[in-house]
């Protein structure tokens, strides 16, 4: 016993100091080689596999999840493991586990609040204060309510929880990501950078429109208040509530449309997108200092705009809050709070309420757009991404049912002013919502500069949250997938992109531009991405498999989800997606703007700008294909890893919502 101890001892320690010296060679190789993108999956696999374990360890504090806390913070920076020494333990000798790293260490989030405040940044925008209130509205009131709330449970959150979970776990943004998951869908992530690119070119357009509000507020008459200005024309009357002898007529218009579409727009001087005029100087220069904000508040990653959206995440709350006091004191205010809330149950036997319903919450939420993952990739391994979740979309929720309170105070006001019904004031949709309706309904507040200045701040912060997270997920992605280029060259990169973007969106700055913006909401963005992420929910549930994923969740947070998200993931999400795709295929929206119909061409020019974008994916099918080594058979396997079967649906010892 003792010769064959003293062989065992000599044998370890022959090992130890081989091991020790390669360490000592190849070191300084390995800092400066980044290790090949699929060495470390079979690993990962078949760690994630057999769920947590238990793990002795001579130093550190064990967690729930088997990696002890003095860990690297994903399982693919704990692989990296080698013979540190040899050890006696209860008279046997055993081997201790040094840990390495193999991967360079992952940016973190300085606080957790900087991450919720980012989601929640990202998730609130524009879309909460103005779409969320008018197709309340228009779908049925608080009948509305019941459709919304069911899409956003069994089809909003459950992708919000997945792509939080993926990003934690895989620690990659959208494009390096599918290396681990199925690398023949490597495409999407392509396909997500350039719908960032697109929503880039149009969405900061509408925070320029907003700065010039702000500017042209500082003064002691709001300009948009009377008809005695260089772009007003014979049909403008100033409709102010002490102006009873005025009567409206429908070819009348107010200050405040003329301010928006002659003066901020100057969409008179353009026939249509065939004729979109010359790029107006004034909104360029707008444009540039929004993009001047978005680039030294990204610049440095998620440690300076973690800081930032302190500010812009926190600060349209306070004016939401001040703007719903002053709206529950205006005369006639009751009025447009029955109008928002009143169900009409006859509405949900209607299909494009719940096409409405299900497009709202998808896009109100945001998944697919390659956020979700690039912010949870800086999060800690063990973070509770399934609390997150579902804080971070009910805050969602909320916000948009209280900016509904906030506009129909408003408008409800406005009819009572006017004489009229809440709908026909309410008429307008999107944009010309906040620039024309509650614009002149502040102008006729007392102290309306204050309110003014405030609303037209809220609503630059609420672009620049969505903005700042929009182009994160593209800089995650492309830091991710070529770091030996862009890891230190970061400042110059985004640089870079904001350049790109700034110029792709001078078409939107042009006289016309008021068309591209809405060209691009409508076709450049909605149907691609909607098609790119039921490509994703796919890709995970089915090919990367369900079984797989909830390990990786299990391993993270010490739980397995429960059967409810199982099923949802892979079937009713699905479902949630094909039913929106198909029913905007089936229903293609009538384009409008202003007294501008758009012409037949200008649809297939908007197809063809949202295929631009989902061909990416076909593309990279091809391509893997094409470079694929050996038969397509023996492909088959590494590019679609394992399809899960049913039974893993069924309810097991898991509990169905995990405490």
């Amino acid at each position: 016993m003792e010769s064959k101890d003293t062989m065992m001892t000599s044998m370890l320690t022959k090992d130890k100091q081989e091991y020790e010296e390669d360490k000592g060679s190849k070191q300084p190789e390995a800092q400066e080689e980044e290790p090949h993108e699929n060495a470390n999956l079979p690993l990962v696999d078949g760690f994630a596999d057999r769920g947590p374990k238990s793990v002795v360890s001579g130093s550190g504090q064990q967690v729930s999840n088997g990696f002890t806390t003095s860990t690297p913070q994903s399982p693919r920076e704990a692989l990296g493991t080698a013979v540190g020494a040899v050890a006696p333990f209860g008279g046997l000798r055993t081997l201790v586990v040094q840990q390495t790293s193999l991967d360079r260490p992952r940016e973190t989030w300085s606080k957790k609040m900087d991450f919720l405040l980012s989601v929640i940044g990202y998730a609130v925008d524009l879309g909460n204060v103005w779409r969320f209130p008018y197709i309340c509205y228009q779908n049925g009131g608080g009948a509305f309510l019941l459709p919304y709330l069911l899409m956003a449970v069994f089809g909003g959150v459950p992708l919000f929880y997945m792509e939080l979970a993926l990003g934690q776990f895989h620690r990659s943004g959208c494009i390096s990501i599918w290396k681990h998951i199925c690398p023949i869908f490597k495409g999407i992530g392509f396909a997500i950078c350039i719908i960032a690119l697109y929503i880039a070119f149009y969405y900061n357009t509408i925070m320029a429109w907003a700065l010039y509000y702000l500017l042209s507020s500082f003064r002691p008459t709001l300009p948009w208040t009377t008809c005695t200005n260089s772009w007003n024309t014979v049909n403008c009357y100033r409709y102010l509530s002490s102006d009873q002898n005025v009567t409206w007529s429908n070819l009348s218009t107010s200050p405040a449309e003329e301010f928006y579409t002659r003066q901020v727009l100057q969409v008179h001087l353009s026939s249509g997108l065939h004729q979109l005029g010359s790029v107006s100087w004034q909104l360029a220069l707008c444009l540039l200092f929004i993009f001047t904000i978005v680039y030294f508040s990204i610049w440095k990653g998620v440690k300076t705009s973690g800081k930032v959206v302190w500010v812009t995440a926190t600060f349209p709350y306070l004016v939401l809050l001040i703007l719903l006091i002053r709206g529950a004191t205006l005369p006639g205010a009751w009025r447009g709070v029955v109008f928002y809330l009143k169900p009409d149950w006859q509405k949900l036997l209607s299909t494009t309420v719940w096409i409405d319903a299900a497009a709202q919450i998808f896009f109100s939420l945001g998944p697919g757009f390659g956020v979700l993952l690039a912010f949870a990739s800086y999060n800690p391994f063990h973070n509770n991404c399934y609390k997150d979740a579902l804080v971070t979309s009910s805050v969602n929720c909320l916000t948009s049912f209280l900016s509904g309170f906030v506009i129909f105070t408003v408008l409800g006001y406005m009819a009572e002013m006017r004489q009229q019904n809440v709908d026909v004031v309410a008429k307008d949709a999107g944009p010309s919502l906040l620039f024309i309706i509650y614009a002149e309904a502040i102008a006729n507040m007392p102290a309306a500069t204050f309110f003014a200045i405030i609303f037209f701040l809220m609503i630059i912060m609420l672009g620049l949250d969505s903005t700042f997270a929009g182009l994160e997920g593209v800089i995650t992605a492309m830091l991710d997938e070529f770091p030996r280029l862009l890891a230190k060259r970061r400042e110059w990169f985004v640089f870079g992109l904001v350049c790109v973007c700034y110029l792709g969106a001078l078409s939107t700055l042009t006289y016309g531009g008021a068309f591209v913006v809405k060209l691009f909401e409508e076709y450049a963005t909605g149907p691609a991405v909607i098609t790119v992420v039921l490509l994703e929910v796919i890709a995970v549930s089915w090919f990367y498999g369900t079984s797989r994923f909830c390990n990786d969740i299990q391993v993270m947070l010490g739980f397995y989800p429960g059967c409810f998200w199982r099923v949802c993931w892979v079937a009713i999400c699905p479902c949630f997606l094909l039913f929106i795709i198909i029913s905007f295929l089936a229903f293609p929206p009538e384009v409008k703007l202003f007294n501008y119909t758009y012409p037949p061409w200008t649809t297939v020019l908007g197809y063809c700008i949202g295929v631009s974008s989902f061909i990416c994916v076909p593309s990279y099918m091809v391509y893997y294909l094409l470079n694929a080594k050996g038969t397509f058979k023996q492909v088959q396997t590494p590019m679609f890893l394992t399809i899960p079967s049913f039974v893993s649906l069924l309810p097991s010892s898991h509990s169905l919502f995990p405490n």
